[in-house]
């Protein structure tokens, strides 16, 4: 289902990269603007989609995950482990 078209965009460029758009918009038979707008959504989407993740190196991974196995020394931890539990299993 296509959604109604109500909002505008407009943009500047140079002589090269409008001619570069309108060579590609007729290679594909379809609109200028639809070849902008769909461009412009899947690069739009790509950020979006890398910022949901983090990358890392294999050897930062294994060690940031070997260190959630690791406990740490804390004295307040400690103290609330003692006190009574007020949810019974």
């Amino acid at each position: 289902m296509t959604s109604a078209k109500t909002r505008r965009l407009e943009l500047r460029t140079d002589e090269i990269t409008d001619e570069l758009i309108t060579e590609a918009a007729e290679l594909l038979h379809v609109t200028k603007s639809a070849f902008v707008a769909e461009a412009a959504r899947q690069a739009a989407q790509k950020v979006i989609s890398r910022s949901d993740v983090t990358l890392m190196a294999p050897e930062i991974f294994d060690a940031m995950m070997a260190s959630l196995d690791i406990p740490d020394e804390s004295a307040e931890l400690a103290a609330l482990s003692k006190l009574p539990r007020r949810i019974a299993r």
